[in-house]
């Protein structure tokens, strides 16, 4: 096996994710209200949660513009974010994740952070299955809206229909 191959393929499921990202936040009505909650704020909640767990939730520091329960989803805020502060955001946590896995190797996906009960690679996946999950949630309004799918990008980084543009 090629050193570094499990942390290889992380990185570029990961760079495929972001991209997922940016097509969202660009396609997205930040207004639309989901299960009574605004649609920036399901997306801070996505962001905030990969910002936080994807690498060792105990050891986190809240963004500068944080303030209490603005990720929840249960919880109204007073404060609302723009597509700019969340596209700075997601900017911000797409750095530091990609700088966190080019800094793996494979044999540390095994280890447990600090006050974790998952190892690295269980903290990642979980990621993974949150961020899609509220991906999907999004990408969903935006084709009640507009009757248009957001593209979505593929494994290979391609996605089906067409790789330029915002929507399929």
């Amino acid at each position: 096996m090629v050193r570094n191959e499990l942390v290889g393929n992380i990185r570029k499921q990961t760079e495929v994710l972001f991209t997922n990202a940016e097509i969202m936040l660009k396609t997205c009505n930040l207004d639309y209200i989901l299960c009574d909650i605004p649609i920036w704020k399901h997306v801070y909640h996505m962001l905030h949660s990969c910002d936080q767990w994807f690498i060792n939730p105990n050891e986190y520091t809240e963004p500068d513009f944080h303030v209490p329960n603005l990720n929840s989803l249960d919880i109204p805020s007073e404060k609302t974010l723009s597509r700019e502060q969340l596209s700075a955001y997601l900017a911000k946590v797409k750095e530091k994740i990609m700088s966190y896995i080019d800094s793996l190797t494979d044999e540390q996906l095994y280890e447990v952070p600090n006050g974790c009960v998952s190892n690295r690679l269980g903290l990642i996946l979980s990621q993974y299955r949150h961020f899609y999950s509220h991906l999907g949630n999004i990408n969903g309004t935006t084709i009640i809206e507009t009757n248009r799918w957001p593209r979505v990008t593929g494994t290979s980084g391609k996605s089906g229909k067409s790789t330029e543009g915002l929507f399929e």
